[in-house]
């Protein structure tokens, strides 16, 4: 995707984030939310500070990869094939 993509389009949560702080989670009247990572069968497995600090880090990973060059779009936050992996992609 070449731009700036449009945000703001959740209807009962909003995620913002500062290049200093990170994400910055709210539900859609501002009282404090998590991020959280949920199966294919809606359990939680994962949610709260960790989640957030890992999705910030594999944010910021690929953007990097990408601006010096590296050539990476998908970036892993464990190894590939892991039954724990998680995956963001950028296209």
């Amino acid at each position: 995707m070449i731009g700036i993509p449009e945000t703001g389009k959740l209807e009962h949560g909003c995620i913002s984030a500062n290049v200093n702080k990170g994400y910055q989670l709210t539900t859609s009247d501002g009282r404090p939310a998590r991020l959280a990572i949920i199966d294919d069968q809606g359990n939680v497995v994962e949610s709260g500070a960790a989640v957030e600090k890992e999705a910030w880090n594999v944010c910021i990973k690929v953007m990097k990869n990408f601006k010096i060059g590296m050539g990476h779009i998908v970036v892993h936050s464990t190894p590939p094939g892991s039954t724990a992996a998680s995956t963001v992609e950028v296209l």
